[in-house]
C-alpha cells in the first residue's frame, strides 16, 4: 500500500457504506444507502419492520454480495469479501436468532469464537503437544476472564442451550467478543429480553464500547437505541431517511411517519419513537 494509501486508510471511517444496493430479483430490498461508523462509535440502524436492516448486516458480513455500491473497512473495499475473511478483519456479529452449539457448555460455545486466534495445528492438539496445551491453557483464562466481566462464571459448564433466554443473548455476545472484534455488529441484542435483561444490556454495550469496541446495532427497543447510540442511521423500504443523534432521530418527522405509518397489527409500544420518546428520555442505562 502506498504512502498516501496509507495516510487515506488512517483518516477514514471504520466502516463506511457508499451508494450500497441489494436486488432479489425483482424486489430491491436496499436502495442507495450511504452511511459511516466512526471509530469508538455505537450506532444504531433503525427502521420499520422489513426496511432491509438485516439485509444490511449480511452484506456488511459477507453473506450477501451487494448488488451495487462499495462497502469500505478503513477507507479499503470489502465488497462481497466472504465471511471467514470479514471476521479476520475484526467485524464480528450475533443474530436475531440466537445461534449457539447445542450440547457444549457455556465455556465450550465461547472458547469456540477463539478458533481464528488458534495458531496450533491439528495435529498437534492430537497429540497434545506442550505448544498446544499452553495455547488452551492461555486461551481459558481468556474466556474465564470474559465468563466474568459478562457474569456468566457461575454456569460456564451448564449446556448453554438449557439457560434462560437473557442468559444465551448474553453467551453469544461473550463468544462473539472474545474473537476481539474493533467493530461488533449486534442483531436485535434485545429481541425477547424483560425490562431488567434490556437495562442491564444497556450498560454491557456502554462497557463494550468504553472498551475500544466499535458498535453497530439494529434494535426494535427504543429504551435500549435511545439510550447506547451516539448516531443513528433509520432507512424504510431500504433507502435512509434520517441520520443524526438520538434527539434528533426521536423528533424527525420522518421517523416518526415510517414507524406511524405500519400497519396496525406490526405496531408495537416500542416501535414507536413518539409513543416511547418520553419514556427513553427518562430512562438510565
Amino acid at each position: 500500500m502506498s504512502a498516501q494509501a496509507v495516510a487515506q486508510s488512517a483518516h477514514a471511517p471504520l466502516l463506511r457504506l457508499e451508494q450500497v444496493g441489494m436486488r432479489f430479483s425483482g424486489l430491491l430490498a436496499v436502495d442507495a444507502l450511504d452511511f459511516s461508523v466512526e471509530a469508538g462509535q455505537v450506532v444504531g440502524l433503525i427502521g420499520p419492520n422489513g426496511a432491509g436492516k438485516t439485509t444490511v448486516f449480511n452484506m456488511i458480513t459477507g453473506v450477501y454480495r451487494p448488488t451495487a455500491g462499495r462497502i469500505l473497512w478503513q477507507g479499503r473495499e470489502i465488497t462481497g469479501a466472504p465471511p471467514h475473511r470479514v471476521a479476520a478483519l475484526g467485524i464480528c456479529r450475533t443474530f436475531q436468532t440466537i445461534r449457539l452449539f447445542a450440547g457444549l457448555s457455556v465455556r465450550e460455545n465461547v472458547q469456540a469464537g477463539l478458533h481464528l486466534q488458534t495458531r496450533q495445528q491439528w495435529w498437534q492438539a492430537l497429540l497434545g503437544t506442550p505448544a498446544q496445551r499452553r495455547e488452551e491453557a492461555a486461551q481459558l483464562a481468556q474466556v474465564h476472564a470474559l465468563l466474568e466481566r459478562l457474569d456468566l462464571a457461575h454456569c460456564a459448564d451448564e449446556n448453554a442451550t438449557s439457560l434462560p433466554y437473557g442468559l444465551q443473548r448474553r453467551v453469544e455476545l461473550a463468544r462473539a467478543l472474545i474473537a476481539k472484534p474493533r467493530l461488533l455488529i449486534l442483531d436485535e441484542p434485545a429481541a425477547g429480553l424483560n425490562d431488567q435483561e434490556s437495562l442491564e444490556l444497556n450498560r454491557t454495550i456502554l462497557s463494550i464500547r468504553d472498551s475500544g469496541v466499535t458498535v453497530l446495532l439494529v434494535e426494535h427497543d427504543m429504551n435500549v437505541v435511545m439510550n447506547v447510540t451516539d448516531l443513528i442511521v433509520c432507512i424504510s423500504f431500504g433507502r435512509k431517511i434520517a441520520q443524526g443523534t438520538p434527539e434528533q432521530i426521536r423528533n424527525d418527522p420522518k421517523v416518526i411517519e415510517a414507524y406511524l405509518g405500519k400497519d396496525d397489527e406490526d405496531d408495537t409500544e416500542d416501535d414507536d419513537p413518539a409513543a416511547t420518546a418520553a419514556q427513553a428520555q427518562g430512562a438510565s442505562p
